[in-house]
């Protein structure tokens, strides 16, 4: 007599445990999916758009003598911010090679992998193309011929060439970085003027003092990398002059600017926050030759706040 037993019966997991399961990889897909997204977004360097926002707007507003067209305003910025990232992803594509060699860029989307060389280059190449065409169907000639030149300037001429081989790679690379006030000068008034181009000298001069201390801090960065950005190959006494006769230069160059249309608030703003920018220069090169301790960060947020400050007062000025 044999005894025949049944297989146990296999109820699989519970109906909650299921769904538990299934919600977990829809989870991580998004959490994946938001990865990437934010990878792509970070390519575009938000903080330069930001830079671009804070002088483009009120630059506008003071060639139009007060509010421009809103949709003049709109497309301006669209096509300035999609030009400012798309040339920054090329950037990224360009210096894949020395980005993960540094401790500031290493976690990059592309040191990282998170984004392949090819899907940054096609997505780079993609803003730049949809910004021209934005500019050049909405604006005017001398507006989009401006933005193609600072993209082809900032991506061919800065990150290609100069940024790896000389020392000057922050002065000659200002010349984009100050692109977006003469071009919203230009979508306004379809040329330029010598107001525009004080503006443009003002961001261009706040540049060096701003970056070079920012180059401070990642000095030993840069050196790994091989980037001679002025901190490591020259001598702190030459830095810090630098750092000091652009600073004097920024705050001439924001002076300048107020006989050619602004008031005497905008001048009186000018004089006590260059006075301020002026203080924080010259301490942090005087601490920085007598070999004591420095913070160049607090030079690089002031500089922030010094510009954000004088543009907020030029689009003020331009509306009363």
């Amino acid at each position: 007599m044999s005894m025949i037993t049944e297989p146990p019966v296999t109820t699989g997991p519970s109906r909650s445990t299921a769904e538990q399961s299934t919600a977990g990889v829809r989870g991580q897909q998004r959490s994946g999916a938001g990865e990437v997204v934010r990878a792509y977004v970070s390519l575009t360097k938000p903080r330069i758009v930001e830079l671009l926002l804070v002088t483009t707007i009120p630059t506008m507003m003071l060639a139009a003598d007060g509010l421009p067209s809103l949709w003049l305003m709109a497309v301006v910025l669209v096509g300035g911010a999609l030009a400012a990232g798309g040339a920054s992803a090329l950037n990224c594509y360009i210096d894949r090679d020395i980005d993960q060699l540094m401790r500031r860029t290493k976690r990059r989307p592309l040191p990282t992998h998170v984004v392949a060389p090819r899907s940054a280059l096609i997505f780079g190449l993609v803003l730049a193309g949809v910004s021209v065409a934005l500019m050049a169907a909405f604006t005017n000639w001398l507006a989009t011929i401006l933005t193609i030149a600072s993209i082809a300037y900032y991506d061919l001429v800065y990150t290609l060439w100069l940024k790896r081989t000389t020392a000057q790679n922050t002065f000659w690379g200002g010349i984009c970085g100050a692109a977006p006030v003469l071009i919203g000068w230009a979508a306004v008034t379809g040329s330029l003027s010598p107001a525009a181009w004080a503006l443009f000298a003002l961001v261009f001069f706040w540049q060096l003092p701003h970056f070079y201390a920012l180059a401070i801090k990642y000095k030993v960065d840069y050196a790994r990398a091989g980037i001679p950005m002025l901190p490591v190959v020259a001598s702190v006494r030459r830095v810090n002059l630098e750092i000091v006769a652009y600073t004097w230069l920024t705050v001439f160059a924001s002076l300048v600017a107020w006989p050619l249309g602004l008031s005497p608030i905008y001048g009186v703003t000018a004089v006590v926050a260059g006075a301020v920018f002026l203080v924080e220069a010259h301490r942090l090169a005087r601490r920085s030759a007598r070999g004591e301790a420095i913070k160049p960060m607090r030079l690089f947020h002031w500089a922030n706040t010094y510009l954000t400050i004088l543009f907020a007062v030029i689009a003020l000025d331009a509306l009363i």
